[in-house]
C-alpha cells in the first residue's frame, strides 16, 4: 500500500511551513545580525596598523553574534523536529502493538491506515506549535540585536 496523498500533502505542509518560518526568522532577524557582523569584520579589515592575528582575532569576535544566533535557531528547529519525530515514532510503536502475528493484508491495510492518520495528526497538531515557537525566536533574537 503506498503513502496516500493525505499524507503526502501534510508532509508538504510541514515541509512548507518550517521552510516559510526559517526564511521569516532569516529576513527579520539574522540577515541584521550577519549585517552587523560584515561591518564591524570590514572596519577590522580596514586598520591597516593591525597585524595578520590581530585582524583575524578582531573579525572572529564580530562574528560571535551570527555564531550564536544560527547556533540557537538550530537548536530550536532540531528540538521542533524531533518532537514531531516522537509524536510519530509513537504512532509507529501503537500500530506495531496492535499488529498481531500473522496480521492478513486487510488488518495490515486497516493498521497502515491508521498509523498515517496518526501521522497526520503529529504533523497538524505540530503546525499549531509553529507560530508560538516563531514568536519565542524572534523575542530571543532580538534581545541579541
Amino acid at each position: 500500500m503506498a503513502v496516500s496523498a493525505d499524507a503526502m500533502e501534510a508532509q508538504e505542509q510541514i515541509q512548507a511551513a518550517m521552510g516559510d518560518m526559517i526564511n521569516e526568522i532569516d529576513k527579520s532577524h539574522l540577515r541584521k545580525i550577519q549585517l552587523r557582523m560584515h561591518q564591524c569584520a570590514a572596519k577590522c579589515c580596514s586598520d591597516e596598523k593591525a597585524s595578520l592575528e590581530d585582524t583575524h582575532s578582531c573579525i572572529e569576535v564580530c562574528s560571535r553574534g551570527v555564531h550564536t544566533a544560527q547556533n540557537y535557531v538550530q537548536k530550536e528547529v532540531g528540538g521542533f523536529q524531533e518532537r514531531l519525530q516522537r509524536c510519530v515514532l509513537d504512532c509507529q510503536d501503537k500500530t506495531k502493538d496492535k499488529m498481531g502475528a500473522t496480521p492478513t493484508e486487510p488488518e495490515v491495510d486497516s493498521l497502515k491506515l491508521e498509523f498515517e492518520q496518526c501521522a497526520i495528526r503529529c504533523v497538524n497538531d505540530h503546525l499549531k506549535l509553529l507560530p508560538n515557537l516563531v514568536k519565542r525566536m524572534k523575542a530571543a533574537l532580538a534581545k541579541q540585536s
